[in-house]
């Protein structure tokens, strides 16, 4: 029997391993099938190029769990290792400058083995003592066995070993005794090693009997050694494609298509990504691409590898040039996985480009899906926006669909402003906003629909990159001011008679919580609605934006403003202010009488104290303003409560704004049931 001390620089190399590698215990199981998958694909690779002559037999790795005796080994009928290999690759770590290592690498246990070589002592994370019995494939090699308890001591004996191969066997430690349960092995195996390129074997395959699950005889093979990215598209069908995709995400519905990924040159890479039917929330879909490294898993945290907005999408990305034990600094740092990210760019816009080319309709049929992908990567990356810009689409209101030129084409004879903008009108809720949509038809204007969830940010920055153009929601304004022409209507009510009938309603619209309502007066046409609320686009797309940017979140708390817009031109409009006029012109002649009054005087006092400095007017003149000021407001108010009593028992008033509120979405309890119950009186 040999004995002897590890090899490395350190008194003891175990407890470093276990308190730095603790977090990521788990992957102890990745590295020990790896390494078995590696002998058993090495003795392969000797008898095919005639190096070992004898009898392959049936390649695997297995994993046997005994809960009793407390151990989980890992077998392989591979090249094996003699006892000269097993001083060389086990007891000579090649392990310099620990305590450099331990502040660099304390957060990332990958780096750590894949920096130190430490697969195989990742072991050591969840055992008390480690052996391995093995027996190289070399002629007349005999087997040893290799133990080690956690301190730098090892022992190394003869052993009983028929065929070639390793034995690795793990005492699983008293504080990881869950690495001794079925269900988390298994889940391990699943997550690591279900398209290892070896079959892996764990247990047997079980068969309901008699009322209860039965091992069988046939092995429980867990992985998928040929899976779908490793074979030859040509070869491969639709629902070939489906069948893989419903084996990576059960529960998912069919993906719209898919991009098969193989490039060896100046990377290898394979892969197959996956776009998915996004349902509403961008962030739940994200880490669904999983990384493999030779068919090894090795994370589904793929930012720096795939562009930040194809991370929407699903599949699987396979390269042997990005390291099993990635660390992010890595990623960010290396010269071929930007090589790759933008590889992975290009090759999913040709894809995108060939479908609107070669079946532009069934490109249309899928644009509700696809649009949320194209509008993050615009948005996102500045050489993306530049591929997409010419099969990105614009949907109008019927459901057809333009490209950026052809759209420009409709509508640059119909909308464009006086200062030679091209105006895209658009809604983002059909329902909601379908008076205005009707009202912007009527017109003869074509109405873009943008509901998507990224439409809002969208919008400003095609407002950047599109020559001289703006975007206006149809409700931002009166269909007249949407876009600014020189034959606007300007037959306008005179100043006092606007101004009243503006403080009747502004009198009666309720108090709304964070909104604020200014009201004006505006001719519109006979046939257009009498009340139109409308919302500036500049205020409510930057409260828009405040969702999508941090910093912004000021917009977010400032109220609602809207514009509530009386059309004089309306019969019902006419009525009310002749009615007004009838009620209220008695009681307001004096108190107009006496505004003027005041008024004539306040400008008369300003007029003779405007020349005067404030240190100069004295005590007498500065009250003469004060009271005069004070008494203007104070008939001012006066004549407020005259028409807000008047406009308080008038229902076609209360009608009218209840009408306007309620096609907003902003008439709620005890207003809406006053709505109803004095629309019912009005029926009556």
């Amino acid at each position: 029997m040999q004995k002897g001390n590890i090899g490395v620089t350190t008194e003891n190399i175990f407890p470093v391993i276990k308190k730095f590698l603790y977090s990521d215990h788990e992957i102890f199981l990745r590295e020990m099938v790896s390494n078995a998958v590696d002998a058993t694909q090495k003795i392969k690779t000797l008898a095919d190029r005639g190096d070992f002559k004898g009898e392959l037999g049936e390649l695997k790795v297995c994993v046997k769990l005994d809960a009793e005796k407390g151990t989980l080994t890992i077998s392989d009928n591979g090249i094996g290792m003699t006892e000269a290999e097993i001083d060389k690759y086990i007891n000579q770590i090649a392990f310099s400058g620990v305590n450099d290592f331990l502040d660099k690498y304390k957060d990332n246990a990958n780096a750590i083995i894949g920096h130190f070589g430490l697969g195989f002592y990742s072991s050591f994370m969840v055992s008390k003592k480690v052996e391995i019995i093995t027996r190289s494939y070399q002629e007349g090699a005999k087997a040893v066995k290799w133990s080690c308890d956690g301190s730098p001591e090892f022992s190394i004996e003869d052993a009983e070993k028929e065929d070639r191969g390793s034995d690795i066997v793990l005492y699983i430690d008293d504080d990881c005794k869950e690495f001794l349960e079925k269900h988390k092995i298994e889940s391990l195996l699943n997550k690591y090693c279900k398209f290892l390129p070896v079959p892996v074997v764990f247990g047997k395959k079980t068969d309901w009997k008699d009322g209860k699950q039965v091992d069988t005889d046939e092995d429980n093979v867990i992985n998928n050694e040929k899976p779908l990215w490793t074979q030859t598209p040509s070869t491969l069908k639709d629902e070939d494609y489906k069948r893989f995709y419903r084996t990576l995400y059960p529960m998912q519905d069919e993906p719209l298509f898919w991009i098969h990924l193989n490039v060896d040159y100046p990377f290898n890479l394979t892969g197959i990504l996956y776009f998915p039917r996004l349902k509403s929330n961008i962030d739940m879909q994200r880490n669904k691409i999983q990384l493999y490294c030779n068919q090894v898993f090795v994370t589904d945290q793929v930012e720096g590898i795939v562009p930040e907005f194809l991370t929407l999408l699903h599949g699987v990305i396979d390269s042997p040039d990005i390291p099993l034990n990635v660390s992010r600094s890595y990623l960010q740092s290396d010269r071929d996985v930007k090589k790759i990210s933008t590889y992975i760019t290009k090759k999913v816009s040709d894809r995108l480009s060939s479908i609107f080319k070669e079946n532009r309709k069934d490109y249309e049929d899928k644009w509700d899906d696809l649009k949320v992908f194209i509008h993050y990567g615009m948005l996102s990356q500045e050489d993306f926006y530049d591929r997409a810009k010419d099969f990105c689409l614009l949907k109008d209101m019927d459901g057809k669909y333009f490209t950026f030129d052809e759209y420009k084409t409709l509508i640059k004879d119909n909308q464009t402003d006086k200062d030679g903008h091209l105006v895209y009108l658009y809604a983002n809720n059909k329902e909601e906003q379908y008076s205005y949509i009707e009202a912007a038809k009527a017109k003869g204007y074509s109405v873009l629909l943008m509901d998507g969830q990224l439409d809002t940010p969208v919008v400003s920055m095609l407002e950047q990159k599109l020559e001289k153009s703006r975007f206006t929601r149809v409700d931002a304004d009166i269909i007249d001011r949407l876009i600014n022409t020189d034959d606007m209507k300007t037959d306008e009510l005179e100043k006092d008679l606007s101004d009243n009938l503006s403080e009747a309603f502004r009198s009666q619209i309720p108090a709304i919580e964070k909104a604020e309502f200014m009201v004006e007066v505006k001719p519109m046409g006979e046939g257009f609605q009498p009340v139109v609320i409308t919302q500036s686009e500049y205020m409510r797309r930057m409260k828009d934006i405040s969702r999508f940017q941090p910093g912004m979140n000021f917009y977010a708390q400032m109220p609602d403003t809207f514009n509530f817009v009386l059309n004089s031109d309306h019969p019902l409009i006419k009525r009310v202010l002749e009615n007004e006029t009838e009620n209220c012109d008695s009681a307001l002649g004096p108190v107009n009488s006496e505004i003027k009054g005041l008024e004539a005087r306040l400008a008369a006092l300003r007029q003779s104290q405007k020349d005067k400095k404030p240190e100069e007017l004295t005590q007498e003149e500065k009250d003469d303003v004060n009271n005069t000021e004070k008494s203007v407001n104070e008939q001012r108010n006066k004549k407020k409560q005259i028409i807000a009593d008047y406009a308080k028992g008038n229902p076609v008033i209360h009608q009218l704004i209840d009408l306007a509120l309620l096609q907003n979405g902003m008439l709620k309890g005890a207003a809406l049931d006053a709505f109803l119950k004095r629309s019912v009186d009005l029926i009556q």
